[in-house]
């Protein structure tokens, strides 16, 4: 029996590959400490780094016999200040100028070799430096530059990123680099595709035209005007992450816990898969050991429901990381075995949208009610086990497919267990195909009840209208 096809755990963890994380028996360290999906972050590396550790994960996938899912971070527009002569300190009160000159910069000025943006820049408008850590003030214009004062001073060197947290950027969310990215990312077989820096639908749409039906599309939410459009936004991705990062520079860090509850919240109503990311255990780059705030994030994320939780730095370059990962699937779990967790999770009843959603609910209370093994759904797309998973039942739902990249996709699902599966068109085959899972999958034992959801026609995508309660 596959010990990870049998685990109790239902929240996902997916963990960034790194300089740190780069080897095949790190890897799959990784696997057994909890990972249920691989980041690989196009921000750093070269193409070859990435091609070997997609190698590697594809390897172990086969080793241990279950899907493991790729997601690939493309960078997007990340405005960044120019090369500096040296690292310098800017003091608070000081003046600093940005200006278009390539020259390397020095402690007075650098580069802003972003020739759309400096016209735009008014003054008042704040200039975050470095993850926020410097932060100025435009105080006056000089033709293509502008004259800031240093509000909070700090480090800075070359190539630093730049936030405008009171700017719509003029760049599109798919650069140069992020195209030939995508295509090597395509030509590998990844089976995410998370798009950065997005601010409007449109951005959303561009990716769509490139990718077709080849990769599943996951939003970072991590702009102001991201958030002021999110009813548009989330309906065109197959998922959503909560990009904590930037999205707490942007904007006032007591705004980040309501905007990921409301994420999250949203994302779960349209049936999305939702992630939640950035410095969950960020303290485990460096020790062995998290804080104590930084447990109770994992465990608030947890409870309020997120599909899937993401290690960043603590993964890819800190000195812990099969420790961190180990450290987040033991929080999960502990949360999960909580008698607060699914009151939590169910305070609020979810809005229903047609068949599907009135099948997967019955089959939720139906498996409640019944004291069911496990929930068992067919899928093409993936559709009825997102529904399904929607709901947050009790059970484990496994979800049968005949399709590689819809078993990859629903890795990252909450409670879901996808499982590569022959196609059928019999609905008795169907039901017997189902109960074997779950008895081989040791999820049930023989004699006891299984609930099944399908679509029929079988095979239609979208078209979930099938409910069968079935004795192993």
């Amino acid at each position: 029996m596959n010990p990870r096809l049998n685990t109790p755990r239902r929240t996902k963890i997916l963990a960034t590959l790194g300089p740190q994380s780069n080897t095949k028996d790190k890897i799959r360290a990784l696997v057994a400490a909890g990972a249920s999906a691989f980041r690989l972050n196009f921000s750093h590396g070269s193409h070859a780094d990435h091609a070997q550790r997609y190698a590697w994960v594809r390897e172990i996938e086969a080793e241990v016999g279950y899907p493991i899912a790729i997601l690939q971070d493309l960078q997007g527009p990340k405005i960044r200040i120019g090369e500096m002569a040296q690292p310098v300190t800017l003091c608070a009160g000081e003046t600093f100028v940005l200006d278009a000159d390539p020259t390397p910069g020095t402690a007075q000025r650098v580069a802003l070799p972003h020739p759309e943006i400096l016209p735009l820049l008014k003054v008042d408008d704040p200039i975050y430096i470095n993850d926020g850590l410097v932060r100025l003030r435009v105080v006056a214009r000089q033709g293509q530059a502008v004259q800031c004062l240093v509000v909070a001073g700090g480090a800075i060197s070359s190539r630093k990123g730049v936030n405008l947290p009171q700017m719509e950027v003029p760049l599109p969310a798919l650069t140069d680099k992020d195209r030939a990215d995508l295509e090597f990312g395509l030509q590998l077989g990844v089976d995410w595709v998370a798009l950065s820096f997005v601010q409007r639908p449109e951005d959303l749409t561009a990716l769509r035209a490139l990718v077709g039906d080849r990769v599943k599309v996951m939003v970072k939410i991590e702009m102001p005007a991201a958030v002021k459009r999110l009813d548009e936004i989330v309906p065109l991705a197959d998922a959503c992450m909560v990009a904590r990062g930037d999205l707490g520079v942007e904007l006032p860090l007591a705004e980040v816990p309501p905007i990921q509850k409301r994420i999250i919240r949203l994302a779960r109503e349209q049936g999305k898969i939702v992630v939640v990311a950035t410095q969950m255990l960020e303290s485990m780059v460096t020790n062995i050991a998290p804080t104590r705030a930084e447990v109770s994030d994992v465990a608030n994320a947890t409870y309020e429901g997120a599909d899937c939780l993401m290690l960043s730095a603590e993964s890819a370059n800190g000195a812990y990381p099969v420790e961190a990962v180990a450290m987040m699937d033991a929080v999960i779990r502990r949360v999960e075995q909580s008698s607060a967790w699914l009151p939590l999770m169910t305070a609020r009843g979810l809005p229903t949208g047609g068949t599907e959603d009135a099948i997967t609910g019955a089959a939720s209370q139906l498996a409640d009610s019944l004291g069911v093994g496990a929930i068992v759904t067919f899928t093409a797309g993936g559709t009825t086990a997102l529904r399904m998973s929607r709901q947050r039942p009790q059970q484990p739902i496994l979800a049968m497919t005949p399709q590689p990249l819809t078993a990859r996709m629903l890795v990252l699902a909450w409670g879901v267990q996808p499982h590569l599966a022959p196609d059928v068109y019999d609905l008795e085959r169907m039901v017997t195909n189902a109960a074997d899972l779950a008895h081989t999958a040791g999820q049930v034992a023989a004699g006891q009840n299984i609930v099944v959801t399908a679509g029929l026609p079988i095979g239609t995508p979208g078209s979930t209208n099938m409910l069968r309660v079935v004795r192993v």
